[in-house]
């Protein structure tokens, strides 16, 4: 017999199973010698009541074991000679693309331009101690793309895009935690992710896939308005009858090459802003009402959102337990973001708070075109990079010192690795950003009592939250509306924003394709 309960537990018994076990016995009044399965379904926190509670549905096998699923991983095929697909970055459209291309038969050769994902790790060593940015592989660049190594949240709204649990099991079967499959806000953490990443890349692998580190596209391979192939370090010709361009949302050089090739891309609205960062212990006692907060309990988030002036001003990729990173993919400019690990015990809480950039923002890039929004983005890094001593050291402030446009005579301890300095934010973020964040700061503390505070810092630049071109598709084909054989996908394709929702459209794109190229031949020289 199957049964579907739903049950609201203290923690302490939600993650106890021993204790779950006997809630769930008692709540369906089960005799002794009756025998059950718990399945986990879904698990939320709720945080309304004075003490946190926990939101858990379950499916209950009484005398009788569950049906065993099959995993996607038996779908894989041995596509060693089977017709190939070349695919443009190894970030999670990427990879997912490669995984669904396996299962539809064909055969993925992906080029990234950073390094395997535990190589990258020297290069995030050198630019957090010795502000060394290396342009091809960073906190943006490298295997597993940005998401690696800036926390690895898979929360997604996209529910309409695919199947989220066929993703989230992929993740599973390659050594992620089966608690991603359960929680409503499902995380990995980047000291995990990257073992994850890895364990993809393997399977590609064996199934006669092909990935190709420090592999930089610098030409598409373009004739009578179609994609052939592509050319790598100026050198390697590689030619396919499809091409998954999926390069994430900072790949610049990716977007002035279609560009100064004619080929079509469009400007597309993004965000700016700054990192706030706050103690993790003010979060907890103001989400949680403790403090310290109960061991079974994770390290409480916030979400956050207001209207300011006609615009947006929100939280965006906010890291409990977690720190803020370095992001920048050149020399010469500041970014930052945030990141946490799997266990979330950092004593920061750190959200990217930003708000969202307009037409008329650009009215002094227009002379670029469809890359005003770029070269914008670009002069807001360069502008907060120049105010520092030409390292990654970032400018911080008091949250409460920003709204009242002083600067902090002193800056205390922050997760910032490289270093902070004090700095009038107000001078160097666009006047129309900063004044609505200034105004959004106070909102903020008045939906959460005792947000705005002098404890928590302003880091800045938050400039990356998603790219600022979209590389026009076919709503059905998902080819580039010009170009054929040219697949656009993922964050730097403008049609995702975060890693299920690239690994989503990875996967629409790779059926795309195979519904479009499949069929033994492999010439594409015509």
């Amino acid at each position: 017999m199957k049964k579907s309960i739903e049950l609201v537990l203290d923690p302490e018994i939600a993650f106890d199973d021993t204790k779950l076990n006997q809630v769930v016995r008692t709540h369906l009044r089960l005799k002794a010698e009756d025998e059950f399965t718990i399945i986990k379904q879904r698990r939320s926190v709720d945080a309304r009541s004075r003490n946190p509670l926990i939101n858990y549905s379950f499916d209950i096998y009484i005398n009788e074991s569950p049906e065993p699923e099959s995993p996607v991983s038996s779908n894989y095929k041995d596509v060693s000679s089977s017709k190939e697909v070349i695919i443009v970055g190894a970030g999670p459209a990427g990879y997912f693309a490669a995984l669904e291309l396996i299962e539809q038969g064909m055969k993925p050769v992906i080029f990234d331009r950073g390094k395997d994902v535990r190589s990258r790790r020297k290069d995030l060593r050198a630019i957090q101690q010795f502000s060394e940015v290396n342009p091809d592989s960073n906190y943006c660049f490298g295997e597993g793309g940005a998401g690696t190594y800036s926390d690895g949240k898979l929360y997604t709204r996209s529910h309409k895009r695919g199947d989220i649990s066929k993703a989230l099991k992929i993740l599973v079967e390659h050594g992620a935690t089966s608690d991603i499959l359960v929680d409503a806000h499902p995380h990995i953490g980047s000291n995990k992710l990257p073992v994850v990443v890895q364990n993809l890349r393997e399977t590609i692998l064996k199934c006669g896939g092909e990935v190709h580190f420090n592999s930089l596209v610098t030409d598409f391979i373009i004739r009578e308005s179609k994609c052939l192939g592509v050319i790598i370090n100026n050198s390697e010709e590689h030619l396919a009858g499809a091409v998954i361009l999926a390069a994430g949302h900072s790949a610049r050089d990716i977007f002035y090459l279609l560009h100064s090739k004619e080929v079509k891309i469009e400007n597309k609205p993004f965000a700016l802003g700054v990192r706030a960062e706050h103690p993790q212990a003010l979060i907890d006692e103001i989400q949680y009402r403790q403090n310290p907060r109960s061991e079974f309990l994770p390290a409480a988030s916030y979400k956050l959102a207001t209207q300011v002036l006609g615009r947006g001003v929100y939280s965006f990729c906010m890291c409990p337990g977690g720190l803020i990173v370095p992001a920048a993919t050149s020399p010469g400019e500041m970014v930052v973001n945030g990141m946490s690990m799997s266990r979330r015990d950092s004593e920061f809480a750190n959200s990217g708070i930003v708000v969202a950039i307009e037409e008329e923002d650009l009215k002094d890039f227009e002379q670029h075109g469809e890359l005003r929004g770029l070269e914008f983005q670009k002069s807001v890094e360069k502008k907060f990079f120049d105010a520092g001593d030409s390292s990654q050291k970032a400018p911080a402030q008091r949250m409460t010192d920003f709204t009242e446009q002083k600067e902090s005579a002193i800056i205390g301890k922050t997760s910032y690795i490289p270093g902070v300095y004090g700095y009038e934010l107000n001078q160097l973020l666009p006047q129309q950003v900063g004044r609505r964040l200034r105004i959004a700061m106070k909102d903020f503390g008045k939906k959460m009592k005792g947000y705005f505070t002098e404890e928590a810092y302003l880091v800045g630049i938050e400039s990356r939250t998603s790219s600022p071109v979209r590389i026009p598709r076919d709503k059905l084909t998902y080819e580039h509306i010009e170009i054929k054989g040219l697949y656009p996908s993922g964050e730097g394709a403008g049609y995702a924003g975060g890693i299920i929702s690239a690994a989503l459209d990875g996967q629409n794109t790779a059926k795309a394709v195979a519904s479009m190229h499949s069929g033994k031949s492999s010439d594409y020289s015509t």
